[in-house]
């Protein structure tokens, strides 16, 4: 009989849905495995008000499966001018706020370009309880792509730390060491790792060949920060939980000569996770960190239902449908050693 894991059903703290008929191919997906998630504001009209986020959420709330009981997560978009007036309009329903340095990853070139311009925002933020999500790089073409994210901790994230002490700050997708490390240091801080930084590095994306699928942003670090990662996500601090930052692209805009940065895992999301944890011998800390972990960071409650993962192998397809196109998933025709029951 196969091995068998039951945990409480797990949240996605950091999801891509897209829009239009690519949202209702992928949104399934997700409302298969969790109970919420927390949807990203970055569409190529970025979701910078309260009424486009209400507009939104009912096209999410429309593409889900019937009778689902998904709960999008809402978050706005900063821009250099959002205001403490746009913040308090959208405190009940936007759970957070995003905030993308301007040309750091995909339709992020709306993003704050000074983040001082955005201080009086950050400050009714911190009075309304509303959580700031970080996409942790520095876009300065001097810095090294592979040390964008540590650059920006010193330069950029320990300042609005000393600044806001009471906002909750969650870094999102983090790829290095030294990211662990500063979630670790500072207190109202945590972050979301993802299933393919915990499960690849640089190597398994470059070496004998680019492979376009695996290419994210951040992007794909050593063995060691890997490591790194792996120790966090199995860590007993509660400042780490799951977040895929499942990102799809079609396979043309992904294998070009300009590559879109995103790594599409909806599909076998808390599989992946769980081989992870399997290679990381940490099986009995999955739960945690899928389930309670962001829950608690978020002050809200954990969900009542479970999940069952079973020890069988499933090989992950070379597509699948995407709207107008397909999208290939992370490892796909690979196999993997376990299969979610949703």
């Amino acid at each position: 009989m196969a091995a068998r894991l039951v945990i409480t059903r797990p949240d996605d703290w950091h999801l891509h849905l897209r829009s239009g008929a690519r949202l209702k191919a992928v949104a399934g997906f997700s409302a298969r495995q969790m109970a919420r998630a927390i949807i990203m504001p970055n569409l190529p009209e970025p979701v910078t008000t309260l009424s486009r986020l209400q507009k939104y959420r009912e096209e999410i709330t429309a593409a889900l499966p019937a009778g689902s009981s998904f709960a999008p997560l809402m978050t706005l978009y900063l821009t250099d001018d959002t205001s403490p007036a746009i913040i308090n309009e959208a405190k009940g329903e936007a759970v957070a706020c995003k905030w993308y340095p301007a040309g750091a990853t995909t339709h992020s070139s709306n993003g704050v370009r000074d983040i001082r311009n955005i201080y009086p925002a950050l400050e009714a933020m911190q009075k309304a309880g509303m959580l700031l999500l970080v996409h942790g790089e520095v876009t300065d073409a001097q810095v090294d792509v592979f040390e964008r994210e540590t650059v920006f901790m010193e330069r950029e994230l320990s300042k609005v730390r000393a600044d806001f002490p009471s906002l909750k700050i969650v870094v999102e997708h983090i790829s290095t060491r030294r990211a662990a490390e500063f979630v670790r240091a500072h207190a109202n801080t945590g972050a979301t790792i993802t299933a393919h930084h915990l499960l690849a590095s640089r190597n398994d994306m470059l070496a004998g060949g680019i492979r376009p699928h695996y290419y994210c942003a951040p992007i794909l670090k050593t063995r060691e920060d890997m490591e790194a990662l792996r120790e966090a996500a199995a860590d007993d601090c509660g400042k780490f939980f799951l977040g895929t930052d499942s990102a799809p692209h079609a396979v043309g805009e992904k294998e070009s000569a300009c590559g879109c940065a995103g790594v599409f895992t909806a599909n076998a999301a808390l599989e992946l996770y769980a081989a992870a944890f399997d290679e990381m011998g940490a099986l009995d800390k999955l739960e945690a960190f899928a389930a309670h972990n962001g829950a608690d960071f978020y002050a809200m409650p954990r969900n009542a239902e479970k999940v069952t993962l079973l020890k069988e192998q499933q090989r992950i397809p070379e597509t699948l449908p995407f709207g107008d196109a397909k999208v290939t998933p992370f490892l796909a025709g690979k196999v993997i050693p376990w299969r979610a029951e949703c």
